[in-house]
């Protein structure tokens, strides 16, 4: 095993000698790449991708470096430093220098691995990109993440769709199917949907697989024709779907060791027309094993326990494999070499004994003894016979039906019914048809062998003798025919190789191992006579042409002779050019489907049955020079027409060559075009680097200003919290002024009280002092009244007297409930004005300006209505008060009248019956007026004065407490000013 350090170097050899992989491991090459700096480490790779040709692939390590190794060239070039690490890698596409890299940052780039220059980058993912997958035309591609996989077209790298998904339902993988139009997504339910790529809408779902499976679907891969997925996760069961009957047809069972799958991926084979039977599986122990998915049988596997594999990518025709280990290594697998004691060819039925090497004769040698007598041999028996005959036919169908036999699970009886119903084998399938008729030995090693020789030296100058227009073409006839000279010495000197040849190498060029295995198996089975009479024509095959014409044709033969037109004539030059000039395609394909399926003399009647079925315009030709006029003249118009071919040729190469430098200059000017757009790509992305810089700038601006903002936010909430916790502090102060206001209202409310039930017991007393007078005077009053008008009197009397106690009971009761009003009063509004306060003081913290104001109106409409109430209870009073003095002034009118009647009626009865001193004194007794009546006028002053003070004394309280009131209401209204004021952040 050869190993190759990348170290510094930008470009190089991949190997230095010749690889020659070993069977048991089948590594080719073994690629690091370590750093020779002061401390040097090894960069691990992380993917790998190879193009469509299988040839070339491509690698990118943990650091970005970008690798291409072409394996048919033997050389590797950087062709990029990305500076992150690359997710996935793509090299599929239509422009073939291009390549697709996912990078860590999220995003997809285009680069160009021959100017190494960025074509186009690619944004739209918000996390890592694990899967990159290509269309089989180039021109769209899928990039898949966790969370969404995304369509681009690749001719404008414009994303074209995308797909959402729920956060609960993850995607494990969503990629195109090979050779189709269909999208295929998997999710991590387990829910596989199918897709069309143009118009997005849904195929179809296969179903979900069995619960006895108990699997979650992790790793997938497809066959070439996609018709099969095969799916697999932590477990070592494989579930095979059929995508065209959607179904689940075939569950395979890894050994225990394996416990979970890693990575999956079908083995292409040039014959299986894209139906995979090989599937690798990479489990979790680090080994990939390729199996049978048709036998179920392990058929060889790569890495092991100690150098354990990671991932794994094969080459689209199936003969390289490119694995990446665990250590970081990028390792190079041959197919070939795994597969070679597979794909062994059975050992041959027919076994040569070889003659023992002779003896010099020695005199003594000579002498033998002769014994006389018969030769005894053991009797046979006639069962013996039989049994041996038996033995035989046995020997004989099984040789037979080994014949019949053929690989790939195949039957040649069924194959020549096949054709003798149709015709001609399927196109689809002839391919496959021939080499399993032919049963090529696909050897890989000893057609390298021949091809690393290189160009034979009689075929250099291939192209002055046949000129061909495809240089492929021509490249790939020139390396057949000298492999086949390499491999024999006598087909440098076969003139007809070439056209022998040629059919084949434009049928097989894109597969010249094949190429070589068909016509070299052609010449062994068809032509193994041909070179008995080398370097003349086979005289020994003409002359069996000759020999069946004449059994199924005498007269055409007949007419040959006759005209002396020999078998070189009219049967080799069909021969050697295996009727390539005589037929069309499709005709060619039929002769040759009947060929490789028919005994080798199959070849030999076409020739003849070519003859007989062209045997009217043969039998018109009367003389032998029109057979070689004929010839001659085919002769003239291959010869002209390689001299117009030339001619042809040069002209085609001056026009090339014009055409050449017209596409030169349009190239450069493409180049210019190209260049032209780059520089505006890269001036667009910079001014997109520079918008999202701007952006980022802006952002991070945004975010300075937003975390200042924040900040003074929270000094402005500490500055709030602070001033309302001094509020607070200052309403919780208030309130206990207020309470220790309310306690000081409550001691003089107290003391007033106490004052006032002094003032009003000073007042009762003078009342009851004045009540007493005035029963005195009325008692007197009463006498003199009961004296003046007599007994008659007495209950009008005792009845002006109830009145008049009565009036003065209702008076003093008039007094104390007006008191008692004016104190309940005074406390219903102390305890309302308290209530109002607390309710004010609680708005405050939770309330603005306008309740504020409306609770001020409130409580100054409610100081309106108290001004209307105390003015209503004024008016009253006043009534009340004239019409009391109105009552005493008309009854102490009535009583001066009554008692000025009465004076003068006893001063006249006394006139008439006393005499004169005693009329003085009944005079001076009965006639107290003057006394009486300033008596009266006392009471009433007195009366008068209590009232006076008592009024007086409210009307100053009532002051005290509405200026007490006005000074509450203007502190709550400046301090709702204030608040009113503050910040509307602070407001809010």
């Amino acid at each position: 095993m050869q190993s190759t350090d990348l170290g510094n170097k930008e470009s190089g050899k991949i190997w230095h000698r010749k690889p020659s992989p070993a069977a048991r491991d089948g590594i080719i090459v073994n690629i690091v790449h370590n750093t020779s700096d002061y401390l040097p480490k090894v960069l691990r790779f992380l993917n790998v991708a190879f193009d469509s040709t299988g040839d070339c692939l491509i690698a990118g390590d943990h650091q970005g470096n970008i690798y291409v190794f072409d394996l048919s060239g033997n050389r590797f070039n950087l062709v990029q430093r990305t500076a992150q690490a690359c997710t996935a890698l793509a090299f599929n596409l239509r422009r073939k220098s291009e390549f697709l890299v996912a990078l860590a940052d999220y995003s997809i780039k285009c680069f160009d691995t021959v100017t190494k220059e960025l074509v186009s980058w690619m944004r739209g993912h918000e996390s890592s990109v694990f899967s990159i997958s290509v269309h089989a035309s180039g021109k769209y591609a899928i990039t898949t993440s966790s969370d969404t996989a995304q369509l681009w077209d690749l001719d404008t790298f414009q994303r074209k769709r995308k797909l959402n998904i729920l956060q609960s339902v993850g995607i494990q993988k969503v990629f195109f199917l090979p050779l189709s139009n269909t999208i295929l997504s998997c999710f991590k339910d387990n829910s596989i949907f199918a897709w069309e790529c143009d118009t997005l809408i849904c195929k179809y779902q296969l179903p979900a697989p069995p619960e006895s499976s108990n699997i979650l679907y992790k790793v997938f891969a497809v066959t070439r024709d996609g018709r099969i997925l095969a799916a697999g996760g932590k477990s070592n069961h494989l579930h095979l779907w059929c995508l065209e009957a959607k179904h689940l047809f075939r569950i395979i069972q890894m050994p225990t060791k394996v416990r979970a799958i890693r990575h999956l991926e079908f083995l292409p084979d040039s014959f299986d027309a894209g139906s995979n039977q090989v599937l690798g599986v990479l489990s979790q122990d680090g080994i990939m094993r390729f199996v049978n998915t048709q036998t179920c049988k392990l058929l060889f596997e790569i890495g092991s326990l100690d150098e354990g594999i990671s991932s794994s990518v094969i080459s689209p025709h199936g003969r390289y494999i490119a694995s990446i280990m665990e250590n970081g290594s990028l390792n190079i697998y041959s197919v070939q070499a795994l597969t070679k004691e597979i794909n062994k060819p059975p050992p041959p039925l027919v076994k040569v004994i070889e003659d023992l090497p002779k003896k010099k004769v020695n005199s003594g040698d000579l002498k033998v003894k002769v014994k006389s007598g018969r030769i005894q041999r053991p009797a046979k028996s006639r069962e013996s016979k039989a049994q041996t005959r038996i033995l035989k036919q046995d020997l004989a169908g099984n040789f037979e039906n080994k014949e019949n036999e053929l690989s790939d699970g195949l039957n040649k009886k069924r194959l020549q019914i096949l054709l003798k119903s149709y015709g001609e084998y399927p196109t689809k399938y002839r391919m496959f048809i021939w080499r399993s008729l032919l049963q090529l030995p696909e050897n890989h090693t000893a057609f390298s062998n021949l091809i690393d020789k290189g160009i034979h030296v009689a075929f250099l100058n291939l192209q002055k003798n046949y000129p061909i227009k495809s240089r492929k073409l021509l490249r790939v006839l020139q390396r057949t025919l000298s492999a086949l000279a390499h491999w024999s010495t006598i087909f440098s000197d076969t003139p007809y190789l070439p056209l022998l040849a040629f059919p084949f190498v434009k049928l097989f060029q894109n597969n010249q191992l094949v190429c070589f295995e068909v016509v070299a198996t052609l010449i062994i089975n068809w032509c193994q006579h041909w070179f008995e009479y080398f370097p003349n024509p086979p005289i020994n095959i003409l002359g069996m042409i000759e020999n069946v014409l004449a059994f199924h044709d005498k007269e055409l033969l007949q007419h040959f002779i006759d005209h002396d037109v020999t078998s070189q004539l009219y049967a080799w030059p069909l021969l050697e050019t295996v009727f390539s000039e005589v037929l069309t395609r499709e005709e060619w394909l039929k002769l040759f489907d009947n060929v490789f399926s028919n005994h080798p003399s199959f070849l030999l009647m076409t020739i003849v049955a070519y003859n007989i079925c062209s045997r009217a315009p043969l039998l018109h030709c009367n003389l032998k020079d029109d057979f070689e006029t004929v010839e001659d003249m085919q002769a003239e118009v291959d010869q002209q027409r390689v001299e117009d071919e030339a001619w042809y040729h040069k002209q085609e190469l001056l026009r090339k060559a014009e055409e050449t430098r017209r596409e030169m200059l349009l190239q450069e000017e493409e180049k210019i075009i190209q260049q032209r757009q780059r520089l505006a790509a890269v001036k667009r992305e910079l001014k997109v680097k520079e918008m999202h810089l701007q952006d980022a700038a802006r952002r991070r601006l945004l975010k300075l200003q937003q975390d200042q903002q924040e900040m003074e936010l929270r000094r402005l909430d500490d500055e709030m919290e602070r001033k309302v916790h001094m509020r607070d502090r200052e309403i919780a102060a208030t309130a206990k002024d207020l309470e220790m206001r309310h306690l000081e209202l409550e001691s003089q409310k107290r003391l007033y009280e106490k004052n006032l039930a002094r003032n009003q017991e000073a007042v009762a007393k003078e009342m009851r002092e004045d009540a007493d007078a005035y029963r005195r005077k009325v008692d007197l009053e009463e006498n003199m009244f009961h004296r003046l008008i007599g007994t008659d009197q007495t209950q009008n009397e005792k009845t002006q007297k109830l009145i008049e106690e009565n009036l003065a009971e209702a008076e003093q009761v008039c007094l104390n409930t007006d008191w008692r009003i004016q104190a309940l009063h005074k406390q219903r509004c102390n305890d309302l004005h308290r209530n109002e306060c607390y309710q004010e003081m609680a708005k405050l913290l939770r309330k603005n300006r306008r309740k504020e104001i409306e609770v001020l109106d409130a409580m100054m409409e409610a100081e309106t209505k108290k001004w209307e109430e105390a003015e209503e209870k004024d008016f009253h009073l006043k009534s009340e008060k004239k019409a009391a003095a109105l009552s005493d002034a008309s009854r102490k009118w009535f009583l001066e009248k009554e008692i000025n009647d009465a004076a003068e009626h006893a001063q006249h009865l006394c006139g008439r019956v006393m005499p004169k001193g005693q009329n003085e004194q009944v005079t001076s007794s009965c006639l107290p007026r003057t006394s009486q009546s300033n008596d009266i006028s006392s009471v009433e002053s007195l009366t008068q004065i209590s009232l006076n003070q008592r009024r007086t004394h409210w009307d100053t309280m009532e002051r005290d407490l509405m200026e007490r009131v006005r000074n509450l209401r203007q502190r709550l209204t400046a301090q709702a000013r204030n608040r009113c004021q503050t910040p509307p952040v602070l407001a809010t």
